[in-house]
């Protein structure tokens, strides 16, 4: 078995069991890609794109669990999300990383988290109930296990991957909710690597809340300039 064979179908012996070898990858790199984006970094998107190739093939398939023989369609759908709202990360914050740098401001972050707007908070609570309603319908038609839990896991993912694209600091509070769904869910279904992510991710979430939540108290705090007036975000003309 050559690497890429081993990276699509292998395993890794545990004890007297295994670990499929594209699961715990790709989780590896979500876990690095989380790290990236709690750091800004335009990275983040890429990174997180390869692993949600490999994921998607892990619940597509619906075999590398011992429990359960459905696919876990609402994961895997939510994979695809993922890399759309990738590409679109990835291009927004190459521009606001340009402009960044073109207003002198040459950190390597990509932007300045801010705090949502109460019309855009409405927004993400309306689209975040239209999102699980069309989620859960399509997955009790299409036969995905445990269709509740996973609506609720595609649509929180859906507005937590738009947030972070859009740099709002309430997309970690929506992943905190995520995964605390997502971990009880992938433990009832037998995907163990991925539920031991979820749950190791929860301390880079609440990290992750507090860096962005820091970052945005101090832009908020605007420089006053000689002549008394205020310094706006570098990135504040693209919001």
């Amino acid at each position: 078995m050559n690497f890429l064979e081993w990276l699509v179908s292998g395993s890794i012996a545990v004890g007297d069991g295994s670990l499929s070898v594209p699961e715990v990858v790709g989780n590896v790199f979500g876990l690095a890609s989380a790290i990236l984006g709690m750091r800004r970094l335009v990275w983040a998107w890429p990174i997180g794109l390869v692993g949600n190739v490999l994921l998607f093939s892990v619940f597509a398939s619906g075999e590398l669990s011992n429990v359960v023989s459905e696919p876990l369609w609402g994961q895997a759908g939510r994979q695809v999300f993922f890399a759309a709202v990738s590409l679109y990360g990835w291009v927004r914050w190459t521009r606001l990383r340009r402009a960044r740098r073109a207003g002198g401001v040459d950190d390597g972050r990509a932007l300045t988290p801010r705090w949502a707007t109460w019309p855009e908070r409405a927004q993400l609570l309306v689209a975040g109930a239209i999102g699980y309603a069309v989620a859960y319908l399509a997955l009790e038609r299409i036969g995905s296990w445990g269709p509740a839990t996973e609506a609720w896991i595609l649509a929180g993912s859906m507005l937590a991957t738009w947030g972070m694209a859009r740099g709002w600091v309430e997309f970690w509070l929506v992943w905190i909710l995520v995964d605390a769904v997502g971990v009880t869910t992938l433990v009832q279904a037998g995907y163990y690597p991925t539920a031991g992510m979820y749950g190791f991710y929860a301390f880079f979430v609440a990290m992750g809340f507090v860096v962005w939540w820091r970052a945005a108290r101090a832009s908020a705090r605007a420089l006053p300039t000689p002549d008394g007036s205020s310094v706006p975000s570098p990135e504040g003309a693209h919001r």
